[in-house]
């Protein structure tokens, strides 16, 4: 029974890519859909993108780890999601609909003629770079489901999910992804709110609690601050709260903003990505902290796969085979849901942002599609290699890339949005440093300082964007 849910959703997603290849027939319906999908489909689109592998795996492990600290990183996502929906999103819509651009580095070259080709390099190097790490991360995610779920070897399950993404979003495009999507955060929504429900049910037949469990476990446990005090609470507190600064800078959500047809669209989108946000959060917290009572309990053992594997466990421990098979489905989900949007991302800025500004000779409408459709395959097979070949964990993979797309994009697009003074000088400061700040910072700083590399190369970045933006200002600004 379980295998059987798993292969029927399987075929239900390549089947929706099937079905949405005869709707993507240019460039403009492959990369934004038309911007002819309804607002509603976009936010849950837009959600299931941003709720990776990370969420149900990453972040249960991770409040399976860490126990209640770990509230930090929870409160910083929602704070970060509502921000780019209540105050980002009617103003990336107007912005896409005047410029006409079809990506984020699009758009903020736009703002710039005559540095189109420089910033389209830059922009697709940075986003090639990062989005790669971010990729594996979901391919691995669903080697770790898969081990957990049917003992398949962690590279097989790898391969698996490699291919279905690749295939559909090769097939489909950006239709393909938010039809997809939409599936998905259904399923992702089931799995963190059934599963903690039944959970809470279960401890309290066991005579088990959650606080009781962290209370044993010590202050590491049982405290927001995992046991810190004075100074280092506080950069513990900070560190959890900066992933709000990696919302503003992820092209991946922001292109379904940029695809919304009207205002009206982008208010009833705001209400539902904010609904799904509070459940799915709280659901995911919930599931590691009763994976670690139910384990804490002598009721489980120790997940084989680590903290990570701590919701799969869960599920097949609480579950009947049909409910099991449909949460594990979500999981699998969140992770495709992911990849296929970066995929798309990474495969329409090569062809748009550096073929198409760069080529002495245009393509026909019809070679950009094949070409965005072969550099479709190109990445999600480099994002497989580095899947297998990196050693580290699912949430791991998502910081190193978060941290580097929120504070490259991060800071230009808001000021680019909310800041007049913001020069094209502001802009190459802004993608340069972000980038740089975050290997350096991550590679020799982050242990020594106890400060992330999300909040360090952030307020580096925007600091930068604003210095070069007053040195070297716009002397004569051109719109679009």
């Amino acid at each position: 029974m379980l295998l059987g849910v798993f292969v029927a959703y399987l075929v239900i997603v390549l089947g929706l890519g099937v079905w949405s290849m005869k709707r993507s027939k240019t460039q403009s319906e492959y990369i934004l859909g038309g911007r002819r999908i309804p607002g509603t489909a976009l936010a849950l689109s837009e959600r299931a993108t941003g709720e990776s592998a990370w969420l149900l795996l990453g972040l249960t492990g991770h409040a399976y780890a860490e126990g209640l600290s770990c509230i930090w990183t929870a409160l910083g996502c929602v704070i970060g999601i509502l921000f780019i929906w209540f105050a980002m999103s009617r103003r990336l819509r107007e912005e896409t609909e005047r410029t006409g651009a079809l990506t984020v580095p699009g758009l903020i070259s736009r703002r710039f003629p005559g540095s189109e080709k420089a910033v389209g390099l830059l922009s697709a190097f940075v986003i090639i770079f990062f989005f790669l790490f971010y990729i594996a991360a979901q391919f691995a995610g669903a080697g770790t489901v898969l081990q957990s779920t049917f003992g398949i070897a962690p590279f097989w399950g790898t391969v698996i999910g490699a291919v279905v993404v690749t295939l559909y979003c090769f097939l489909g495009g950006f239709i393909a992804v938010v039809v997809t999507d939409v599936f998905q955060s259904v399923l992702m929504i089931f799995t963190l709110v059934v599963l903690p429900v039944i959970g809470l049910f279960a401890l309290a037949g066991d005579n088990l609690s959650i606080a009781s469990a962290l209370r044993e476990a010590g202050p590491a446990l049982s405290t927001v601050t995992a046991g810190k005090t004075g100074f280092a609470a506080v950069l513990f507190v900070l560190s959890g709260l900066s992933w709000m600064f990696g919302y503003t800078g992820q092209p991946q959500l922001l292109t379904r903003m940029m695809a919304m047809r009207s205002d009206a669209d982008v208010k009833r989108a705001r209400w539902t990505a904010a609904v799904w946000t509070i459940l799915a959060y709280a659901g995911a917290l919930l599931i590691g902290m009763i994976a670690f009572a139910t384990v804490s309990g002598g009721v489980l053992s120790e997940p084989e796969a680590g903290p990570e594997g701590a919701m799969p466990m869960l599920a097949l421990f609480l579950l009947s085979p049909l409910l099991a098979g449909i949460c594990l489905s979500g999981a699998i989900s969140a992770m495709m849901s992911t990849a296929d949007s970066e995929l798309l991302v990474c495969s329409s800025s090569a062809s748009e942002d550096v073929y198409a500004t760069t080529a002495k000779r245009r393509m026909s409408p019809g070679a950009m599609l094949r070409l965005t459709r072969l550099l479709t395959l190109g990445v999600g097979a480099l994002a497989f290699i580095l899947a297998v070949s990196v050693k580290d964990t699912v949430f791991g993979l998502v910081s190193y890339a978060w941290s580097g797309l929120g504070s490259s994009f991060g800071p230009v697009l808001l000021l680019l949005l909310f800041w007049k003074g913001l020069s094209r000088a502001g802009v190459f400061a802004s993608l340069i440093s972000g980038t740089l700040g975050t290997v350096v910072w991550k590679n020799f700083f982050l242990v020594s300082t106890g400060v992330s590399e999300r909040l360090a190369s952030f307020v580096f970045a925007f600091l930068m964007a604003v210095v070069f933006s007053l040195l070297m200002p716009e002397w004569e600004r051109t719109e679009g």
